[in-house]
């Protein structure tokens, strides 16, 4: 089996008194697209941010390619190859698609005290990135973020985290404020990026989303590890579930009718 590009092995995280993640172990190597599920509370969002390096475990490891890192911050985390995408896309509407994608590092033509940002570069850049990704409608580069679909948005997002030398991507909640069609459009990009080789950690709630993309799922309750399988293990039924405790609630059905059969 190939080494994992990033793994977690017993990580914990506590805010003083309050135990948010509890022995979190998982894996996710290339060209794999792991899915992150459990309901608001179930200790996601920390999961990310501790990934992301804007945590640091309590205790715990987390490695890459097998070797063991320690994040300063997020920005060491990103440096690694490891790249986050918000429910919203990270994007700036008032922005042009092109000064969007390089915001932070925009090209430049000139010389010394004369450079100035180089507008058509940058626009040829983005547009080419977002077209590879299939989303052919994108096709101007001075056009507003602002004036795209959420799911374009996200789109774009994504496009900027490849370009930019992702090697994990985590994507958290990108189809939960999307309509269908743009949900889709979404999808297809998880997989597309999967197919070029990257490790995608999908947090979501909506089981049908993950079920479409994912290769290997893990469940969050309370900040606990409830289930990890591979595709194919569990169906939707009991995937939906175990997110919502329903394999506690069929045992303690079980356990009261054996009782009252006595």
């Amino acid at each position: 089996m190939t080494t994992p590009i990033l793994e977690l092995r017993n990580v914990n995280k506590s805010f003083g008194p309050i135990d948010v993640l509890h022995d979190i172990s998982l894996k996710v190597h290339a060209g794999e697209v792991l899915c992150l599920l459990g309901d608001n509370g179930a200790g996601k969002s920390t999961l990310i941010k501790t990934l992301a390096g804007v945590h640091k475990p309590t205790s715990g490891t987390i490695l890459m390619d097998g070797k063991e890192v320690e994040f300063a911050g997020p920005r060491e985390a990103q440096e690694m190859g490891i790249s986050t995408v918000h429910q919203f896309g990270g994007t700036f509407p008032l922005m042009s698609i092109g000064r969007s994608f390089f915001v932070g590092v925009e090209p430049t033509k000139g010389w010394g005290p004369f450079k100035i940002y180089d507008r058509k570069t940058a626009n040829a850049i983005a547009i080419k990135a977002v077209q590879d990704f299939g989303i052919t409608r994108i096709d101007d580069g001075d056009r507003l973020i602002g004036g795209l679909s959420g799911g374009e948005r996200q789109s774009l997002a994504i496009a900027r985290a490849v370009h930019f030398g992702a090697r994990v991507l985590i994507l958290d909640e990108p189809t939960a404020a999307l309509g269908v069609k743009q949900a889709s459009h979404v999808l297809r990009i998880v997989l597309e990026a999967k197919k070029r080789g990257l490790a995608v950690i999908f947090i979501t709630h909506q089981v049908m989303h993950a079920m479409a993309v994912g290769d290997h799922f893990a469940v969050l309750i309370r900040g606990a590890l409830a289930a990890n399988f591979m595709k194919g293990e569990k169906s939707r039924e009991e995937i939906t579930d175990l997110m919502a405790g329903g394999e506690a609630m069929a045992e303690l059905e079980s356990a009261i009718a054996a009782h009252t059969a006595n």
